[in-house]
């Protein structure tokens, strides 16, 4: 038992001071793409040097989380393989010990990443990129408007749909209303036609408004006078503005069942929530795939970790694009586009690890 704890610690030892490394690396290019990709759009803004500063400080936590993945991969086929070449592996199996069970303490260390990466993401990642785009923003002249235009949601569980030429959101004003009011079978009760409405603390106050109702099956138009019963929130009516990405896991489930109430479309927004696990989950992953790349590369370790962690990030990231889109456009369901690269990478780690040296 004590043998295996020191060659636990061991191989801890020999793979953490090359993650560290791997991470910084990756953190920094990442800021520098950041950087050069809107390096003329600074220029031609005369950006201040401190502000592009402040940018590139706010991307840190978000370049921490892209990197964490791809620098446990080339971490632990690093060091895997480098004991493979100076054949310490081969006495660790003369041993009797079992690869999976040498391996274990990195399986431990990609477990505690994913969890540690999803409230890494939820509590620091969110609140800096909000401010990292805030800023970029600002300083690129880019305005963006928490109004809407064309708005149709259904509040009530369905039974009232509001119909919205746009709104103002800095006013607080909807444009050109229109509300159908159903029963719970969807029959016709009435609608309500206004040229605006004022949203007044905890309901809207219509303008010039009319109702149309049944009055012995007869169709008759009267003035509104009763509109407290209207008090759909103003947020409900801006949510297609909202930048999901800036919102914590929270919020964004919030997001979603608020879209799904008022009968707006929420799969983009769903399979985003559902990212927030599916990405944390990486981690693990990308270590179940460096185990069973260990000890496959005798020469130009190097160099073959590096391409081989670049490779798979790569190819993991596209898949990942993908099936995100493809849900986002309603093709897949959310959990099977935020799940399905995680799933197709564990089996593939799995069958490569059948095969891995022991």
């Amino acid at each position: 038992m004590i043998k295996i704890l020191i060659l636990d610690k061991y191989l801890l030892r020999q793979f953490f001071p090359i993650f560290l490394i791997a991470l910084s690396m990756f953190v920094f290019l990442l800021i520098l793409i950041d950087l050069f990709s809107n390096l003329v759009r600074y220029l031609n803004n005369e950006v201040p040097i401190n502000i592009i500063l402040q940018i590139a400080v706010y991307f840190i936590p978000k370049c921490i989380s892209y990197a964490m993945p791809i620098s446990l991969l080339f971490a632990a086929a690093y060091t895997l393989g480098d004991l493979y070449a100076k054949n310490e592996l081969t006495t660790v199996f003369s041993s009797g010990m079992p690869f999976w069970r040498f391996s274990i303490s990195l399986i431990i260390v990609g477990l505690f990443a994913s969890v540690l990466s999803f409230f890494h993401d939820d509590f620091l990642v969110i609140p800096t990129l909000k401010i990292k785009n805030e800023l970029s923003r600002k300083a690129l002249n880019q305005h963006v408007t928490e109004s809407n235009s064309d708005i149709v949601i259904r509040a009530k569980n369905g039974t009232i749909i509001y119909a919205v030429d746009y709104f103002d959101y800095e006013r607080l004003i909807l444009n050109t209303v229109n509300i159908i009011e159903m029963d719970s079978t969807g029959k016709f009760i009435s609608k309500i036609s206004a040229p605006s409405a004022e949203w007044k603390t905890n309901f809207w106050d219509f303008r010039n408004a009319v109702i149309y109702k049944y009055d012995n099956d007869i169709i008759r138009m009267a003035a509104l006078d009763y509109t407290e019963y209207y008090n759909e929130h103003p947020d409900t009516f801006r949510r297609s503005a909202v930048i999901v990405e800036e919102l914590s896991a929270k919020d964004a489930g919030l997001l979603v069942r608020d879209l799904r109430s008022a009968g707006l479309p929420y799969s983009h927004v769903q399979a985003n929530y559902y990212h927030r696990f599916s990405f944390a989950a990486a981690s693990v992953i990308v270590m179940i795939l460096s185990i069973s790349m260990g000890g496959r590369f005798r020469k130009n370790i190097l160099l073959m970790s590096l391409f081989t962690s670049l490779s798979v990030a790569v190819v993991y990231y596209i898949a990942e694009m993908l099936s995100m889109t493809l849900a986002g456009l309603n093709y897949i369901h959310p959990i099977v586009g935020a799940w399905f690269p995680v799933l197709i990478f564990i089996i593939l780690g799995l069958l490569l690890l059948r095969s891995a040296k022991t």
